[in-house]
């Protein structure tokens, strides 16, 4: 309650100096930043993440509104019996009047007064998409569903090259896809002895965070040192959950009335990262097995692009030891 009290007592502060705070983040949850709302304001978004503290929310609606900014959605999240606070914001500027740079050197001040852990703006007109590479073993429904969202423009990212363990015939849809578009593919064979992750690092090295997206390889510890940066896997089912081969099979014979999928970071201990993402869906005794696969692989998708999606609009950051906040 005092959390709350103290919130609502800065945003009042916020509205007696002219600037009106529209906080139904919801209206937006889920939905991308549209550039198209003004012909002269454009979108950005803001997260932060530092230790709780009183004036957080008014500091940081005071430097959007001090260059003529306007709040959009605003999303606060400070966890009961923890003093941390995770805010995140969407707001519309000109940016003639507040230039993307300095932009960045206004939110680094107020990350350097409260001390933030974590204090990232974006601008979507502006700023790169992320760069992404996409490994995978020998199902590709997941590497289709990428790849047809992000030619939709629905998938905010630039996708670098598709690495696989597995060769795919060069008539196949998915290799003339590539093709057409210039995407490189790298057949990168590997055995129990040799993952080949010197040659997969060197394809990787100048890509922002990498996708599993149905990748069958274990990923090292020397190898996640090595990349250091972020590295998001779909798995099929909700953790823990069935383990090793045919996960779908196993679910199947056991009977199950719910199946799901889980997107997760990538640690060294194995399916045991921070969860981005879950999406179930109910089964029966009526499905056989080819409709429960489906089921599955649709899921899988769905779950994995949403994962994606959420990430690349800054909606997830680290929570604890083992957990994520997603706005």
């Amino acid at each position: 309650m005092m959390m709350m009290r103290r919130i609502i007592s800065e945003r009042a502060t916020c509205v007696s100096k002219n600037f009106i705070l529209r906080s139904s983040a919801s209206r937006f949850h889920g939905e991308s930043l549209d550039s198209s709302v003004s012909p002269v304001l454009i979108p950005g978004v803001h997260v932060f993440h530092c230790q709780d503290a009183v004036g957080i929310v008014a500091k940081l609606s005071d430097c959007i509104a001090a260059k003529g900014g306007n709040i959009l959605g605003y999303d606060v999240f400070v966890p009961e019996n923890n003093n941390v606070f995770y805010s995140r914001s969407e707001f519309i500027f000109d940016p003639v009047k507040w230039p993307r740079e300095q932009m960045s050197e206004d939110f680094q001040a107020i990350a350097q007064r409260f001390g933030a852990m974590n204090s990232v703006v974006r601008v979507p007109s502006i700023d790169p998409k992320y760069k992404i590479a996409l490994l995978l073993s020998k199902q590709d429904h997941c590497l289709v569903e990428m790849l047809h969202r992000w030619q939709d423009g629905k998938l905010p990212v630039d996708i670098t090259c598709v690495i696989s363990n597995h060769e795919r015939a060069s008539n196949t849809h998915v290799m003339r896809f590539l093709e057409r578009h210039g995407i490189p593919y790298h057949y990168v064979t590997t055995t129990k002895d040799n993952k080949r992750e010197d040659e997969i690092l060197d394809l990787v090295k100048d890509t922002d965070f990498l996708v599993l997206a149905r990748y069958m390889q274990i990923l090292s510890g020397k190898f996640l040192k090595g990349y250091g940066k972020d590295v998001i896997n779909i798995h099929h089912g909700l953790l823990p959950s069935f383990k090793g081969g045919y996960p779908a099979k196993q679910a199947f014979d056991a009977g199950v009335k719910l199946i799901g999928a889980t997107s997760h970071f990538v640690t060294e201990e194995l399916d045991a990262g921070p969860i981005i993402e879950q999406m179930v869906e109910s089964v029966s005794h009526r499905d056989n097995l080819r409709s429960f696969v489906q089921k599955s692989e649709d899921l899988e998708k769905k779950c994995l692009t949403k994962a994606i999606k959420s990430y690349c609009e800054l909606r997830v950051l680290p929570y604890g030891a083992n957990k994520t906040v997603v706005f």
